[in-house]
């Protein structure tokens, strides 16, 4: 029967089990699965101890915090803003169907002045957190859910939710907390500037339970646990305070629930995000399919709070219901609790509307009854609320710190009144280091990382278990590898014949098994393999070295993104930290113009306080002041960036950037295009779906962009071919890519290799065989292959112009990414030494526009004057 799985029986564990299982919680040593699920089993006195050892950690977590003997609840009012739901939980009576919102006189969704209603007359009472509840993507299931979004100006439910939110804040002061059910990362990108939190029930990882009929989740997409894991792990990337837990008694068994509380640990240990895991009892309702399921006890209830403690530790809200526990208040604080959540003075819980909250007068002295003051907090936890950033987003930030204790974090007593959902004041002020394009070559960086190098990154060693996992690469397959003894080539398997015979045939036909093979070729098999690759050159492009004369202009490297490979950025106050004035980045392209430029491409780090217009008023700004060059600009991670600030679309976003003077976008920020490589390299930076989507939309637009790949780091040679052959697929579809640019790690400074986790960059052999594999891999969609001089050095460079590649890139005139990150190349190239290097590679060098046509005669004139370099930049370091 639909809704009526029970779990299949379970031994209870031996009294030898629990026995030794309770003592490892006294000693405070970590428990695995098995002794976690013995623990959730204990009743009677095996109950009390196990509750005794999880209120231990609970009490020193909370001394910690500087709040010892507090219990914390947050006065709410919950906004039920729709309803409807594309999921069918069978335990579930908050979902609806449109005829009987109909009936009883409701709209698909509350309306503004609904919300409103409810939000004004919570703050009246002095609540202080708005609690949006809503279900799972209702227009996806309901075509009146669609409807009704697109009569009132909305492209989904989450742009009403984003809408609803700002005008709480606004109007009423009380702080968002959102509960919009499965969000994506681009999601939380959209959501975080109106939110000062949000959340979503794991509920259970038991696969089952959702997968098989007669599951309380069958039916349910977004109900499936490797969605919902996927949530929590995309709210850590975001920096999202974050609320999760579990509903028990749902038909999961011992092992089941404590696999998921030992996930919820994996993500927490991963991310920081989790600022609170609620344990929720499941509750039989009337009118469900989980009707006659019995209700989950109260000792069950406990012994899992208890267990959560263990596991999770001190540092993280535990809470219960209040309204589920039937007055024992003193059982689950006993057991570890720290929190009672949300209580509102004015509205029911709609979720279980046949169980009022009590009233915080009777919580308090419950609480006190226990030995617990009970105090008020918001929203967002303490712990966040003193994190500052990233964690609470700028625009949001003034009315968290209207309403909270600067000392503990906790809620004042004030009454929330509504301020202006804004952009931070001084954005785009001038300020720092800006100088630090001409001096990172002479004074070099202040120190080999950022100051929250500990925090900002996530667990190091959660991603070095990550890390491990990843780096399961057989050893490179014999045919790859050929021995030579330095007097004569070595012998070539007969595989590797055969694929350097299919490559100079016809590289379109290559297998995945041979590309993996030349991908790890050597000696004599390499030498063959870059000179295929240079003929198939020569065939498509001819012998012209091709280069740009351009400026990079960084015109920011504040940035809480996270990218583990990043030496780029910093915090707001570390020493190298800076951000130009408009007017400052519109002096810079001036000046390159005036010595010959064509283009200046122009990125940023993720600046906080920065608009997500600011990008239009820099390609504007440039246009005004040099209406002849190619703005080409902002990767796609700072077009999501944008596109979730100002809450357009990605498509509405790069249309009115084109609008305002950007002619490409850098296809940089790819990295690796497979999530499992990105998830060690970066923390919050977008995922491979969304990099595709962005550049899939402006070549949809006509705004091209460069490809490119950076390897030599964690990854392996599968990955280089994985992304190599998702490059040539997109090029097929668009035909947008001007050309493909290996971009080989610089290892010195960047955090992820000073941690440990990374290989200290390619070597010359992997340099080689990813140029000359591009070449072949890419052919013939992607006819354009550059090399980096800034991360290979002249020599380099020019080896690679001997393995397939035919451009240099560009002059740079200032270049400090890489030079934050240790490379030792300098920070640009005159015309003359582009030139000398594509000498060094016996080839004749040509200049080239963003789109490899033909440069002006009057720039090719002023670019020969001043050598395509500033005239007061200082020498090259290096070479």
């Amino acid at each position: 029967m639909l809704g009526r799985m029970k779990p299949p029986p379970v031994p209870a564990p031996t009294a030898n089990a629990m026995r030794r299982a309770l003592k490892r919680a006294r000693d405070g040593v970590a428990l695995d699965v098995s002794e976690a699920a013995a623990l959730l089993q204990a009743r009677g006195a095996d109950l009390t101890d196990l509750s005794a050892s999880a209120a231990r950690v609970r009490d020193a977590g909370l001394a910690a915090a500087g709040r010892p003997g507090v219990i914390t609840y947050s006065r709410s009012v919950f906004l039920p803003l729709t309803r409807l739901c594309r999921d069918r939980c069978h335990y579930c009576t908050f979902v609806t169907v449109p005829g009987k919102l109909r009936r009883e006189g409701h709209g698909m969704f509350m309306s503004p002045d609904e919300v409103l209603d409810i939000a004004r007359r919570g703050a009246a009472l002095g609540c202080k957190e708005a609690l949006f509840t809503l279900g799972d993507r209702p227009e996806d299931r309901w075509p009146e859910a669609r409807e009704w979004l697109e009569a009132h100006g909305y492209d989904d439910t989450q742009a009403y939710v984003r809408a609803m939110a700002v005008r709480v804040l606004e109007e009423t002061g009380l702080l968002p907390h959102l509960n919009p059910g499965v969000v994506t990362w681009a999601g939380f990108q959209r959501l975080k500037p109106v939110a000062a939190s949000m959340g979503m029930m794991l509920e259970t990882t038991a696969e089952r339970l959702w997968s098989e009929p007669g599951g309380p989740h069958y039916g349910s997409p977004d109900k499936e646990p490797a969605v919902r894991l996927r949530v929590l792990e995309d709210a850590g990337r975001s920096s999202v305070p974050f609320t999760s837990g579990l509903l028990i008694g749902i038909g999961e068994t011992p092992e089941e629930r404590a696999e998921s509380l030992f996930a919820l640990r994996r993500v927490q240990r991963a991310y920081q995000g989790l600022q609170e895991v609620i344990v929720q009892n499941f509750r039989a309702k009337p009118d469900t399919a989980m009707r006659g399921m019995p209700d989950a006890e109260l000792d069950d209830l406990a012994a899992t709070v208890a267990v959560t403690r263990l596991i999770l530790g001190p540092a993280i809200g535990v809470q219960a219901p209040p309204n589920l526990v039937d007055a024992e208040y003193g059982k689950l604080i006993a057991a570890g609790i720290d929190d009672w959540g949300g209580v509102s003075p004015l509205t029911p819980d709609h979720v279980n509307p046949e169980r009022p909250w009590p009233q915080v007068e009777e919580l308090a002295a419950r609480s006190a009854a226990a030995g617990f003051e009970l105090r008020e907090r918001l929203a967002v936890y303490p712990e966040f609320v003193r994190r500052g950033e990233p964690w609470l987003d700028p625009r949001v930030l003034p009315h968290v710190s209207a309403l909270a204790d600067p000392e503990t974090g906790l809620a004042r007593d004030v009454r929330p009144r509504g301020l202006p959902w804004q952009e931070p004041d001084g954005g785009f002020a001038a300020g720092g280091r800006t100088d630090l394009h001409r001096t990172i070559d002479t004074e070099g960086r202040t120190g080999d990382r950022r100051g929250d190098f500990d925090a900002v990154y996530g667990d190091w060693e959660a991603l070095r278990e990550t890390a491990r996992e990843l780096s399961g690469e057989p050893a490179a397959p014999p045919a790859a590898t050929a021995a030579t003894d330095g007097a004569a080539p070595g012998r070539l398997d007969s595989d590797v014949r055969a694929a350097l015979a299919r490559a100079a045939d016809d590289p379109t036909r290559l297998t995945d098994a041979q590309a993996l093979a030349l991908l790890h070729a050597e000696g004599p098999a390499l030498d063959a393999l870059c000179g295929i690759a240079d003929d198939l050159r020569r065939a498509t492009v001819g012998d012209d070295v091709t280069y740009i004369v351009t400026r990079n202009i960084n015109f920011t490297n504040v940035c809480y993104t996270g990218c583990r490979f990043c030496a780029f950025a910093q915090r707001r106050t570390d020493a190298d930290a800076y951000t130009l004035s408009v007017e400052q980045v519109a002096d810079r392209a001036q000046q390159a113009w005036d010595v010959g430029a064509v283009e200046v491409c122009m990125q940023g780090g993720i600046h906080p306080d920065l608009p997500g217009t600011a990008y239009f008023d820099i390609a504007r700004a440039v246009k005004e002041r040099v209406p002849g060059i190619h703005v080409h600009a902002f990767s796609p991670m700072e077009v999501m960036n944008g596109a979730a600030r100002t809450g357009l679309s990605v498509r509405d976003w790069l249309t009115a950037a084109k609008e305002a003077g950007l002619g490409s976008i850098p296809g940089t920020a790819a990295e690796i295009l497979d999530d499992e490589v990105r998830w060690i390299l970066t923390k919050g930076k977008l995922p491979a779906a969304d990099w595709i989507e962005v550049v899939t939309t402006a070549h949809d637009l006509g705004l091209r962009s460069s490809s490119t790949m950076m390897y030599g780091h964690v990854d392996q040679p599968r990955h280089w071919l994985g992304h190599l052959r998702l490059l040539a697929e997109l090029q097929q579809r668009t035909g947008g890519f001007t050309e493909f640019v290996t971009l080989p790690f610089i290892h010195t400074n960047a955090p992820v290799y000073l941690a440990g986790i990374a290989r200290p960059g390619p070597t010359m052999r992997d340099n080689r065989a990813v140029t000359a594999m591009a070449r072949l891999l890419l052919h013939p969609h992607i006819t354009n292959i550059q090399t980096s001089w800034v991360k290979l050095g002249a020599d380099g460079a020019a080896q690679m112009l001997r393995s397939g590649a035919n451009d240099l890139g560009g002059t740079l005139m200032e270049e400090t990414i890489s030079r934050m990150a240790g490379s030792s190349y300098g920070s640009y190239r005159s015309v003359k030494d582009l030139v000398a290097i594509a000498a060094a590679a016996g080839r004749p060098a040509r200049p080239r526009t963003t789109t490899y046509g033909e440069v002006p005669e009057e720039r090719l004139r002023a670019a020969e004057a001043a050598d395509g370099r500033l005239p007061d930049l200082l020498p090259v370091l290096g070479q």
